[in-house]
């Protein structure tokens, strides 16, 4: 019985023996987390059997019962066990991300010994007919062991090293059992947080949702290759592919609840880039999506992806009243009114919201509770809306590549069809309650324009009539870009120049004020940058994203910026260069299509000879740029 690995915990560890236990529940009921080859697990609790029963029942044979009790240390100790119970058992099935195993299901018995702090873990794999191979050479137990209770370590021991079996995905390999998942299970349980929010897929069967996601990302995959928006393909195309993915196995398993087989309608409010309704269309659901701004994409789905450029107002022009679903992915300033319409649209209608950006139904949300997350806390507003409107809210967690993952679902009512009149009243009431506690007025209107907010867009089809509210603002059709690129050429020129004579003189006035190499200056912190400049200059460069940082990164050519320091570049310093493997390496047609900037302006000129530069010393060495335009082929939509 072999001890593989130990690895001792942090001294002074205060969340044990408990976070040793939290991590365990993780590792049996995430394994994804950190197997990257499953989709997940399903656990079935032992019920009403004891385990020695479930464990005599699984093995059989005396002879293997007997090693295993023996393994657990538990051979002789079995009657005073079951009279307190401190031990218990559960069976968990895998879920690959690829089905590679047919008919035949990956289990494992678990079993729990809370006693000597020890989880062990039996793996065998059961046939379509019910026929159970128990696999003895990969038993193995995870252990917390201490000394006076000071010196916590956390061991793994296995039954049969050297015939252990693995094949990657259900069955690991023993050296990540030690590199990898023991010292995740010693983070864990150091740190032992509780979540705010719902686990992972918790509102599906998490092996239907494993499948369908493998199927949609194949066939959706040649998306990241012909992507025509600024954006990163991969995780705008791989997260719609999931949310997509989500919606298709909810809606399957609601119609499965209601015996339905027509599949549900839905509108997509503030739909975007447009994937999301694509998928859902080519799938099988009729639908459409409403934005105020149309993106480059939307002309490579085809007619019947229908999407409606179109500027979105609360309003009786914006109710569906046909319509099964409506969607709210990552819908911004809509996102509070979605339960609000999908319940003024009929008593049957259900909607999905993935908040993102914190608005309220008048402006930004406006924190009201420090002992929670800012993001906690706007999860709970939204569904306080929900409820307010009549929904039963349910809440999940997606499986997507970003941090604002949490969705709500209103597929069902919490009162009567004959009621809807009451809930409409508390309804208006608690919108009216926000508007008022907000500060907006009935006659406020849009201060850039000087007119009523919902016609901002006047050339949009917008508001309608029976508007709901006066204060709401739609946001504008023309994107603001705020990354700096819009700024006076000749105010970002000053500001260039200003920083780089400062760093120059730094390294001047060390050496006497003369220098024989090229001189590339000293370096400043970002903050002291900002010290250099007059206030007018940084409030200007505080309305852009990312500020003064983002206009010395933008100058690229000039300045290199890392870990907050601002240094001049040096085009003969190579390894000042980080390589990033997806930037393509610059086209033969774009050198020499700039001016040079230190051949203009620096003292002495550029550090490299014209020949060995990728830009342009003087006019007569500038030409124009031959790169093609990206060609866009819309044949795998």
């Amino acid at each position: 019985m072999p001890k593989l690995m130990d690895i001792k915990f942090p001294k002074g560890c205060q969340t044990l023996p408990e976070g040793f236990w939290s991590a365990v529940d993780v590792w049996i009921n995430k394994p994804h987390v950190v197997n990257k080859r499953l989709c997940g697990a399903t656990e079935t609790q032992g019920g009403d059997v004891e385990p020695e029963e479930q464990l005599t029942s699984l093995l059989g044979d005396p002879g293997l019962l007997t090693q295993v009790l023996v393994f657990m240390d538990r051979g002789d100790q079995s009657q005073t066990h079951q009279q307190d119970k401190p031990w218990s058992s559960s069976t968990r099935t895998f879920i690959p991300k690829v089905s590679c195993y047919g008919t035949t299901l990956h289990k494992e018995l678990i079993l729990k010994d809370f006693s000597r702090q020890q989880v062990t873990f039996l793996p065998f794999e059961e046939d379509a007919e019910g026929r159970v191979s128990v696999k003895m050479d990969n038993v193995y137990r995870i252990q917390l062991c201490s000394q006076d209770c000071e010196q916590w370590s956390l061991e793994l021991h296995v039954l049969m090293a050297d015939s252990w079996f693995s094949d990657g995905v259900a069955y690991a390999k023993l050296p990540w059992l030690s590199s990898a998942l023991l010292p995740k299970l010693v983070r864990w349980a150091a740190e032992c947080k509780s979540s705010e929010f719902r686990s992972t897929l918790s509102l599906l069967p998490v092996e239907k949702y494993g499948l369908m996601y493998q199927q949609l990302k194949e066939k959706y995959k040649a998306m990241v290759k012909v992507w025509p928006e600024v954006t990163d393909p991969e995780k705008f195309v791989y997260e719609d592919v999931a949310i997509a993915t989500y919606l298709l196995v909810l809606w399957a398993e609601e119609r499965a609840e209601k015996n339905a087989s027509v599949r549900q309608s839905f509108v997509d409010l503030g739909c975007g880039n447009g994937l999301l309704v694509h998928i859902l269309t080519s799938e099988g659901h009729p639908g459409k999506g409403i934005d105020v701004r149309r993106r480059k994409i939307w002309d490579m789905y085809g007619p019947q992806t229908l999407l409606e450029e179109k500027a979105i107002t609360p309003s009786e022009s914006f109710l569906f009243p046909s319509t099964d679903w409506l969607i709210g992915n990552h819908s911004d300033e809509l996102t509070p009114w979605i339960p609000v319409i999908a319940a003024r649209s009929s008593y049957s209608c259900c909607y999905f919201v993935l908040p993102c950006c914190f608005f309220d139904f008048y402006g930004k949300y406006q924190r009201r509770q420090s002992s929670k997350s800012q993001y906690k806390e706007y999860i709970d507003f939204i569904a306080e809306v929900s409820q307010v409107c009549g929904f039963s809210t349910e809440e999940d967690c997606l499986r997507i590549p970003s941090t604002k993952r949490v969705c709500l679902v209103g597929k069902s009512r919490n009162h009567l069809a004959s009621e809807e009149p009451e809930i409409e009243q508390r309804r208006a009431h608690y919108i009216q309650s926000r508007q008022m506690s907000s500060g907006v007025t009935e006659q406020r209107s849009d201060s850039r324009n000087g007119r009523d907010s919902c016609h901002r867009n006047a050339d949009i089809k917008s508001c309608g009539g029976s508007t709901w509210v006066a204060g709401f603002q739609p946001r504008d059709r023309v994107e603001t870009v705020r990354n700096c690129a819009t700024l006076p050429r000749d105010f970002v020129d000053s500001v260039v120049l200003r920083v780089v004579n400062v760093l120059l003189a730094m390294t001047m006035e060390n050496e006497g004020g003369t220098y024989s190499e090229w001189n590339k200056g000293g370096s400043l912190s970002v903050s002291d940058v900002a010290a250099l400049l007059e206030q007018e200059t940084l409030q200007l460069l505080k309305k852009e994203c990312g500020g003064l940082q983002t206009l010395l990164k933008n100058n690229h050519q000039v300045f290199r910026v890392e870990g907050g320091r601002v240094y001049i570049r040096d085009w003969r310093d190579r390894s000042s260069f980080k390589v990033d493997a997806k930037r393509k390496p610059v086209s033969p047609g774009a050198l020499k299509t700039r001016l040079c900037w230190f051949h203009v302006h620096h003292p002495q000129g550029c550090p490299l000879q014209a020949d060995s530069c990728a830009f342009a010393h003087g006019p007569d060495d500038l030409r124009p740029s031959t790169r093609p335009l990206k060609k866009i082929k819309n044949e795998v939509f």
